[in-house]
Parts: structure tokens; sequence; C-alpha cells
């Protein structure tokens, strides 16, 4: 609970000094993000492996499948199983990306549009505000989401 406690600080912290102007958000970075992210899948599939062997190997056949599909079924769970971390990792680059990118198109547009058309300009920064506040929202929730991820991971290992 300690390190998942202080993994979701960590991530809040970073993304919402992220938002500051004229800073560097490392978690829009992916090369990060799955730094982060495999080291933490790898303990939790380690973790589930020494603890529980079979229990751990079981959710790699689910219960009741046909015996013609077996191969077919344990290859794709396996391929579910190894692309976690690179889903947990996509998923908090491209959802910060994206909300970062939004925020310095519509600035710019509003640059813009200053001098040519002042009242259209003053709703486009009032849009960049609203869009602020829903981009602060979007840290919290996906460092939340990423810490969740986790656990469930650990929680399905043990």
């Amino acid at each position: 609970a300690l390190i998942l406690t202080s993994l979701i600080a960590i991530l809040l912290t970073i993304n919402l000094l992220g938002l500051l102007p004229y800073t560097f958000t490392p978690t829009t970075q992916l090369s990060i993000n799955i730094a982060l992210a495999f080291p933490l899948w790898l303990a939790t599939l380690l973790t589930g492996l020494r603890n529980k062997p079979s229990a751990s190997l079981a959710h790699l056949l689910p219960e009741g499948t046909p015996t013609p599909l077996i191969p077919a079924l344990i290859l794709i769970e396996t391929t579910s199983l190894l692309i976690r971390p690179l889903a947990l990792g996509v998923r908090l680059t491209a959802n910060l990306t994206a909300g970062h990118l939004l925020i310095q198109l519509i600035s710019t547009a509003s640059i813009a549009l200053m001098p040519i058309l002042p009242a259209v300009s003053i709703l486009t920064i009032a849009i960049l505000l609203l869009l602020t506040i829903l981009e602060v929202a979007v840290a919290i929730i996906q460092a939340y989401v990423f810490v969740l991820l986790l656990s469930l991971y650990l929680q399905e290992n043990i």
C-alpha cells in the first residue's frame, strides 16, 4: 500500500506541475511511462508466480474452455498479459499529451485571433480556461487510473 500511495502522489505531482506554463511533463513521454510501468507490472507478475504459481497460471486459461480452443486461448491470454505494461504507459502518455496539445492549439488560436476578431478571441480564451480545468481533472484521474490498474493486476496475482 505504501508503494502504491507513493506512486499516486508522485504521478499526481508530476501531472499537475506539468500544467504550469513553461514546464515539462515527464509523463507525456512514452519511454518514461513504460520505464515506470514495466518494473511495477513485472513485480506484480513475479509476486503472483512466487506466492501462488498455479493460481497465476490459471488466469491464462478460462474455466470450461473447449479442448480445441485451449492453445489459441493460452496464446491470446499470454499476449494480453504481456501487453499490460505497454497499455499502462500508452494510456497515460496519450491522455496527457492530447490535453497539452489541445491547450497549445487553442492558446495559439486565441493569440492569432486577438488582432483580427477580439470577441472570438475572448470566447476562445474562455474555452481555454474550461479546458484547463478539464485538464486538471484528467491529470488527477490518470494518476488514479495508473495506480488502480496496477493494484488490480496485483490483486489478480495474489
